[in-house]
Formats: structure tokens, sequence, C-alpha cells
């Protein structure tokens, strides 16, 4: 009832309201017999059984519990028994800890999943209703981070110089790969582009193969997890030196003597060997060496001059310095 103004003036008390709570109990009615069809003058016994109904409670599931590279791991949380109507709120860490929201490492679904890329102990529970009416937590799922994995590129054989026309491979590694199958993907400065596998292999190295050359790895699984790039190595594809030999012929002029040089027969196209023997020496000679390669041929600086005295074979080697010169070795 209600009162205004002088207090003997008051309205009529109101209506009734019954408030009931309902609680999770539930109540059966059985019958005994429970004949389908009761006669006249027969016995039944009708029974109120109150059951214990339990709370409602969360389920957690993770499609994966390991966080792949660059990726993120999706939970999903449901209501057992299954009903409809509910709001879903995650946790991280504690339960009383706060209610996570789509963040730079997590991302609230609509539709009871979230996705998250930061390792860590996950909850869930449910609740619907005016008041909210809570399910229990679910049961806890524990999500770890993989250890990075690292793409590295590999030479073999890993010479410190690769000369035209040798066979050499190039491999993309990965670090801590564990059992995930891998796609590969290769970025070079080189006119080559490898194919899109863990291996290029060069059958005839050639100028066009000198360049830069990094990998990465992409998991088949998650196509959106992938490696960084690796670091880079450097190819770089040298012509073979070759050798070119020479007579020191003298000359007259007059009165005056002058030595010219003449490539020995045989040598007009270098030879890949560094020695060279000359067979039937009867006479004192001059000999001398340069080396070249590249097309068209870049040439050293020819050697000194070497003269042989006596008759006989004679074995030379010819050697290439720092200095782009040539020496008699």
């Amino acid at each position: 009832m209600g009162e205004r103004g002088d207090s003997s003036f008051s309205t009529e008390r109101s209506s009734e309201v019954t408030i009931q709570q309902t609680v999770s109990n539930e109540a059966t009615l059985t019958r005994q017999p429970n004949w389908p069809l009761i006669f006249s003058g027969e016995k039944i016994t009708f029974r109120c059984d109150i059951q214990r109904t339990d709370k409602a409670k969360a389920e957690l599931r993770a499609d994966v519990r390991d966080i792949p590279v660059g990726g993120s791991v999706t939970l999903t949380c449901s209501v057992n028994p299954p009903s409809s109507g509910w709001t879903y709120f995650w946790y991280r860490g504690e339960k009383t800890s706060e209610l996570l929201t789509t963040t730079q490492d997590v991302t609230v679904h609509s539709d009871g999943e979230i996705s998250v890329s930061q390792e860590g102990v996950y909850w869930c529970r449910g609740g619907r209703g005016e008041p909210l009416y809570y399910t229990d937590y679910s049961d806890s799922v524990h999500i770890q981070k993989n250890v990075a994995n690292k793409a590295v590129v590999t030479l073999q054989p890993n010479w410190s110089e690769i000369y035209r026309g040798e066979t050499i491979t190039l491999r993309c590694d990965i670090r801590n790969r564990g059992d995930t199958e891998w796609e590969y993907e290769w970025d070079t400065t080189s006119s080559e582009k490898p194919s899109n596998h863990n291996e290029f292999r060069i059958s005839s190295a050639s100028k066009s193969h000198s360049g830069d050359y990094r990998c990465k790895g992409r998991m088949k699984s998650e196509q959106q997890s992938s490696t960084d790039w690796s670091d880079p190595i450097t190819l770089t594809v040298s012509d073979r030196w070759r050798f070119f030999w020479y007579k020191i012929v003298p000359k007259s002029s007059g009165n005056n003597w002058a030595y010219s040089s003449e490539l020995i027969p045989g040598s007009s196209s270098g030879t890949e060997q560094d020695s060279y023997i000359v067979h039937g020496q009867t006479h004192t000679a001059g000999y001398k060496c340069e080396a070249g390669r590249g097309d068209p041929v870049y040439y050293t600086y020819g050697s000194k001059s070497k003269f042989v005295w006596s008759a006989g074979g004679f074995w030379a080697t010819c050697g290439r310095q720092a200095t782009n010169g040539i020496d008699w070795l």
C-alpha cells in the first residue's frame, strides 16, 4: 500500500505477488505399477521424487595445444548439457583474472571461440539471463608456444669460391622443425629462381647463378604460419683460370737484339693445368706465363721470364698471386 499527505490517508493493499526461486533440483512423478491401463478397483501408487540436477558446466576444447611460429590456436567453449542463449567469458592465468577481450594476441569470436597467440593457462564459463546465471568454470587448458623455427641456407660443397661448370647444392634447413611438414620459398638476387623445394641443385654453375640466396619455410598445416627469412648466403661463380705459356724469342734488328714472346704451340687457348712440360730442350731458352679467365678474357700480368740453360725436359709451374700477377713457383 502507499501513503501521502496526512498519514491517515492510505491506499488499499496491493494484490500479492509470489516470488519463487528456481533451484537446480527437479521433481519427477512416477506411478507404480506403471501399467498403461488401470482398471477400476486396482491399487496404484503415485510417487514424487526430487532429483538433484548438477549445475551446468562449461567445456573448453583446443584444436592443438602448441602455438605454431607466427600462428595461433583456436579455443572453443560450450555448455554441457547443450542449450541456447549462452554468452562465453574467457580467462587466462587464474580464474579470478580479468576477462579476455580482443587484443594483439587474442581474437574473441561471437560463436564461443577465441584465437590466441600467447602461451598460458586458459579457462572459460558461460552465462545467460538477467541477472547473469553463470555455469561452473571449465577445466583448464595449457597452451604452449613452440620454440621459434629458424631457416638456414647451406651450400654443398662449402667452397669459398665456385667456378663455372661446377655442381653445387643450396639447401634450406628448418631448425627445430620436429615432425611438421614444410613448404619452402626462396628469394634471390640472381637471375635463376629456385623452385619451392628445400634443395636447389645447380648441375653446371654459371655467372647467372651468382647472387644472394635466402629462404623461409611455411607449415603445410598452417599456411599463415611461416619462419622468418634466413640470413642470406652469397654465391659467387667465377670463371676458371686458364694458363698461357710463352717462349722468349730473340730477334735482331741490325746490330741490336731484342726479345719477344710467342705462345707455345698448343697454348693458344690456355691450359687448365698450372704446369707445362717442355720436351726436347736443346739450347738456352726463356719462358714465361700468364693467366686469364672470363669472356672476353681477363688477363693477369705476365710472370717474370725464366731461362733454361741446360738441355733436357723442363717442367714449370705457374701460380697466381694476390696482386693479379703471375710468378713461377
